[in-house]
């Protein structure tokens, strides 16, 4: 039996595109859409008769990505132009064309729409699906359907979403989704998503301070914002209640108005107002300003400048302010001494003398504060029996003054008192001029001296009431010198040494001169020679001679302590020369 002959007829579509296989498989290259269809396969026998079998060729398509286009015009919430509604639900509610739906009485759902999804060239058909918020639209009734088959039998569809808008669906997001079929089952694509504008009236404004923060004082910049909760936003205006009841108009930007540098007269109510021409309604808010303020400080009195030594003297401090709750604090050399409207200084004395402030402050309002400062001079007798009256008080170290001779020091004298005492100073001439200074504690004056043995100095206060007088003592610190040798430690050890054993040797020897001089062996000439003779027989004759020796005395052993030469004076000059003496001869 031979193999299975492949014939196709000629001028037919499957023409070269189709062929069996010895196995008798049918295979068609190239396929195309018209090749989904069902396929018959006929087997013959002579004896046993014929028989047949069928299949179904699925082709498949995916289609193009699915393109989403949304409205290019926002939609109102309160729309009822009837040429944009696709559908009414009115209960049987019949609405003529051309008649606006808010004339009729019934219950009405207009459905707008929202946007355009199509899909393209796909194979077999398509389904598209609608989300918004991730949530499909079940209800049917919201999509128009539209299904054309292209001139290559492939399939487009065109859907478009229906929906009734709420104010909530500002930030709603819409796409759509195509699902279609592959070899391997079902399979989906979405679309891009889109945002649609929404418009809706305006219900209610809200009027704020956006800055500052807290409580509002005089010189704050203050800015006014109000924002409407309608889409899109309507112009605001502003306006500010007069104490007449009248409004005055403010000059705003967008929706701000700016006060710059406020003050009291600032303060009051605001006016935000937002008109709805679509609705014919006005909406506004309001909001109350407070300026707080503070006026400077009065002091009572407030020409107060010579109290008398031993008086007491009470100071008010006050200032009208906005707030109930003010803080007031008296102070002196930054160190608080009363919390208190009045300040009392009691038995004042020349230490009382000074500058005083006093400030006051609103504690819930951070930098409202005022200050305000006093003068207080004491002046007068004084009440101690160890000062005359009227007589300067002196403040010098009772102490000596320590130092070294010769070395340059500074003398202070301090003085208190009213009238303003003036300082001089009695010392030998020589000294430079002395530094005087004043301030509220009183005056004092520094003289450089060069300390001296007998140096001898006083300062004297002197006012139109008496004067006082301090004598300055001094202690000598004695002025111990070190010696140094340059050189290394070692090198400094060895002259150490060097020269004290040249001590030694010096000592020696001089002890030696010293007995025989005693003994008489010694006769000293001018020449500065010392000759003791034996016999001309003697064959032993020592002759000893010490000359000044220049290498010597430059290796330091004729230097002083300090390492400097020694006067001519204390220098050794001329030579001596020693002769044993006769040992026969007697002392």
């Amino acid at each position: 039996m031979g193999g299975p002959v492949s014939i196709a007829d000629n001028g037919t579509e499957y023409t070269n595109r189709i062929s069996m296989s010895q196995d008798y498989t049918l295979t068609i290259r190239d396929v195309t859409l018209q090749d989904h269809r069902v396929f018959f396969c006929q087997v013959g026998a002579v004896s046993a008769g014929n028989g047949e079998s069928r299949t179904e060729l699925l082709v498949f398509a995916k289609p193009e990505p699915p393109e989403i286009e949304g409205t290019h015009t926002g939609i109102s919430v309160l729309e009822t132009d009837p040429s944009k509604v696709l559908t009414t639900r009115s209960n049987q509610c019949p609405v003529p064309f051309g008649q606006p739906l808010s004339s009729f009485k019934c219950h009405i759902v207009c459905l707008f729409q929202i946007a355009t999804c199509t899909a393209r060239n796909g194979y077999p058909s398509l389904n598209i699906t609608w989300y918004r918020n991730q949530q499909p639209f079940v209800d049917s009734g919201n999509v128009a359907t539209q299904v054309t088959k292209e001139a290559s039998g492939l399939f487009t569809v065109t859907s478009s979403l229906y929906y009734k808008v709420t104010k909530e669906d500002i930030n709603s997001d819409f796409y759509c989704e195509v699902s279609y079929l592959t070899p391997e089952g079902e399979s989906m694509m979405e679309s891009e998503h889109i945002h649609v504008d929404v418009y809706y009236p305006v219900e209610k404004v809200k009027l704020t301070v956006d800055s500052p923060s807290g409580p509002i004082k005089e010189g704050d910049m203050v800015t006014l914002r109000c924002h409407g909760d309608g889409n899109p936003e309507l112009p605001y205006s502003f306006t500010r209640v007069m104490h007449d009841d009248q409004e005055e108009d403010l000059i705003s930007e967008g929706n701000m108005v700016v006060l710059p540098s406020v003050t009291r007269v600032d303060g009051g109510v605001y006016h935000c107002k937002v008109f709805d021409y679509d609705q014919d309604l006005e909406i506004q808010d309001d909001v109350k300003i407070d300026v707080n303020f503070m006026d400077p400080i009065v002091l009572t009195p407030g020409n107060l400048s010579e109290v008398d030594v031993g008086k007491s003297v009470t100071v008010a401090c006050n200032a009208l302010s906005s707030g109930q709750s003010k803080r007031i604090s008296w102070s002196k050399d930054g160190t608080e001494i009363s919390n208190h409207n009045n300040m009392t200084l009691q038995n004042v004395s020349f230490e009382s003398s000074g500058l005083y402030t006093c400030a006051v402050s609103i504690p819930d309002v951070p930098g409202l504060e005022e200050t305000k400062s006093i003068q207080v001079t004491v002046r007068g007798k004084l009440h101690s029996s160890s000062i005359p009256e009227g007589k300067p008080i002196l403040d010098a170290p009772a102490d000596p003054v320590e130092g070294r001779l010769g070395t340059k020091i500074n003398l202070t004298c301090r003085a208190r008192g009213f009238p303003e005492p003036k300082i001089t100073w009695q010392v030998a001439d020589g000294t430079e001029d002395p530094v005087h200074k004043s301030d509220e504690k009183g005056v004092s004056s520094s003289l450089p001296v060069v300390l001296a043995d007998g140096l001898q100095v006083s300062c004297i206060a002197t006012n139109s009431l008496g004067s006082a007088e301090h004598h300055f003592s001094f202690s000598i610190v004695p002025d111990i010198k070190s010696t140094t040798v340059p050189g290394s430690k070692k090198s400094k050890g060895v002259i150490i040494v060097g020269i004290i054993v040249g001590i030694l040797l010096l000592a020696i020897l001089g002890s030696v001169l010293y007995f025989l001089y005693k003994k008489g062996k010694i006769a000293c000439g001018r020449s500065g020679k010392q000759e003791i003779t034996r016999t001309a027989s003697d064959k032993d004759d020592i002759v000893m001679e010490m000359k000044t020796d220049k290498a010597a005395e430059e290796a330091g052993l004729l230097q002083g302590v300090n390492g400097a030469k020694k006067p001519p004076g204390e220098q050794v000059s001329g030579q001596m020369t020693f002769v044993p003496l006769d040992q026969t001869s007697g002392s």
